[in-house]
């Protein structure tokens, strides 16, 4: 590992932006002051943000504290899968290829499209009438 004992780190999806904090420790999770468990009540966020540590196998390892702000909880849970890769990557720079492999590190580009002038949405239109 290296000499920092704090790995700090950012991620983004959507419009979600997470903030970690981690170091070594007995594997506790806490995400804006609560448990992740009482955070993610879907199992799938829950597995998404969990993939980098169960990758990496170093689930125990870490207590991670993490502030997430905007977007809905699915952007959330990519956004702190990102910045928990990255936290991971700067505590072992050996992980990288892992990662890129996996598209740990790709930032989700994915954004709502805008709604257009003369359109109902981004795609749909109002109902044509003949007469």
């Amino acid at each position: 590992m290296g000499e920092l004992t704090k790995y700090v780190a950012l991620g983004r999806r959507k419009e979600s932006t997470a903030r970690v904090r981690m170091e070594a420790g007995s594997g506790q999770i806490v995400i804006n002051g609560r448990p992740f468990e009482k955070y993610f009540l879907r199992e799938t966020d829950r597995i998404i943000v969990l993939q980098p540590l169960a990758l990496t196998e170093s689930t125990g390892k870490f207590n991670i504290a993490a502030n997430l702000a905007g977007g809905g909880l699915t952007g959330q849970a990519g956004a702190l899968r990102l910045g928990i890769s990255r936290a991971l990557l700067i505590a072992d720079e050996n992980f990288k290829e892992i990662f890129r492999k996996n598209g740990y590190l790709t930032r989700d580009p994915r954004m709502k499209e805008r709604k257009k002038y003369g359109q109902k949405g981004a795609r749909k239109r109002f109902q044509w009438t003949k007469r």
